[in-house]
């Protein structure tokens, strides 16, 4: 079986998730969140009647609804892209118990953060779905289309999802969701602490994806160690730390031609960066485990728990 060099892998594991979880008795019947948030430029606004908007935990739980339905849809149908919507899935629900524990100056705006992003993700997926590939951006089109044609093994399922969730996304997100406070100082040190629960994450997602989806997702695990999850980790806060850059070189152009040029530079490197995740992880004469595969292991385990 191919195997794909820790290194490689320890160098594109610059992936971010941020969102919620937890389904309290008392939450409130579930309507479409989405309907919430129009426009996916409203900035955060505590004082909002808007649950999404003034960043209130039901538009959390909402959040994680969708997300789970989404899941549920791709996993029966064993759709190549359950893999990255599981990963975003767990990191959602991890997000949310660490939002209980307190880590954050303004949790509410953490919230909102959340919500804005998801609907990132759900846009895109919705509008390749519907064939309306003009408005699905480049990073998304290569993960998308690499998932319907069995392109790539599951690691580069997740892979290519991060990519375009965390190299594409999250700039014009951070940009459009106010990166400073009313009192003018910087928000960044929220956006910092992510990083703390983010390095709870792989050693839970990559062994439930192979076990219900791809076993050779975790085929890169050390046994008795911690070590090979810590090495991953640690290219998520720079692929983190870029995008926070590139948001802030969005809201500091000073005319909508430099704006645009730097919109334009953060999609290039996103979709240059899909392409080549797509050529590491993709199926070849190499792979002793190829798609048709992954498809029967998929039809037989995806409801294993």
């Amino acid at each position: 079986m191919r195997r794909i060099r820790k290194p490689f892998v320890v160098c594109l594991l610059a992936f971010v998730l941020l969102a919620p979880t937890v389904v309290h008795a008392e939450d409130p019947p579930f309507v479409d969140w989405t309907s919430l948030l129009p426009g996916l430029t409203a900035g955060y606004d505590p004082s909002s009647e808007n649950l999404c908007k003034k960043g209130h935990e039901n538009c959390v739980h909402a959040v994680v609804r969708e997300m789970t339905d989404r899941f549920d849809g791709l996993s029966e149908e064993c759709d190549f892209d359950s893999m990255f919507a599981l990963t975003y899935l767990r990191t959602t629900e991890e997000y949310h118990r660490f939002w209980h524990e307190g880590h954050f100056v303004e949790p509410n705006w953490l919230n909102h953060y959340d919500a804005v992003f998801g609907e990132y993700y759900f846009r895109a997926h919705d509008a390749w779905q519907s064939g309306n590939r003009s408005a699905v951006p480049a990073a998304w089109k290569v993960a998308f289309e690499a998932s319907d044609r069995k392109q790539v093994s599951g690691m580069g399922s997740i892979f290519l999802g991060m990519n375009a969730h965390i190299n594409r996304d999250l700039p014009f997100v951070l940009a459009s969701i106010g990166m400073v406070k009313p009192d003018g100082t910087s928000r960044k040190a929220d956006h910092d602490t992510v990083n703390q629960f983010l390095n709870r994450i792989s050693d839970a997602v990559f062994p439930e994806a192979a076990a219900r989806f791809d076993p050779t997702v975790d085929d890169n695990n050390i046994p008795g160690t911690t070590w090979d999850d810590l090495a991953q980790f640690q290219a998520i806060p720079a692929w983190r730390e870029m995008a926070w850059r590139n948001a802030e070189l969005l809201v500091s152009a000073p005319n909508d031609a430099a704006r645009a040029l730097v919109a334009a530079s953060i999609e290039t490197y996103a979709a240059t960066v899909a392409q080549s995740l797509k050529l590491t992880f993709g199926y070849n004469f190499l792979s002793s485990f190829k798609a048709t595969d992954r498809d029967a292991y998929c039809r037989a385990h995806h409801n294993d728990v």
